[in-house]
């Protein structure tokens, strides 16, 4: 089971990678969209504070971050035209 309040307060406490996030079958979409937000968010601090000259973490972090959010509005994507196509032809 998923830490869902410690993932969205601290997601690398709970996942290795944002694609973990992404690849999570026990959390939506809007939850993954949250936490890789969250994610986002403390990955930008990192950067600032590096560029102030303190220590940071590995800054690729926040690319990894960028193409699971995409990964994400491109799989809601096709999962909504799906859902339309299905109603065209008289689906659910």
């Amino acid at each position: 089971m998923i830490d869902l309040e410690r993932a969205l307060l601290v997601p690398s406490s709970v996942f290795k990678t944002p694609d973990d996030v992404v690849q999570s079958e026990k959390l939506s979409c809007e939850q993954k969209i949250e936490i890789l937000r969250r994610w986002e968010y403390d990955a930008r601090e990192l950067q600032v504070a590096e560029e102030e000259g303190m220590v940071g973490s590995n800054s690729s972090i926040l690319d990894q971050i960028l193409r699971a959010l995409l990964r994400l509005d491109e799989l809601a994507e096709i999962e909504r035209l799906e859902r339309s196509r299905s109603s065209k032809q008289g689906g659910v």
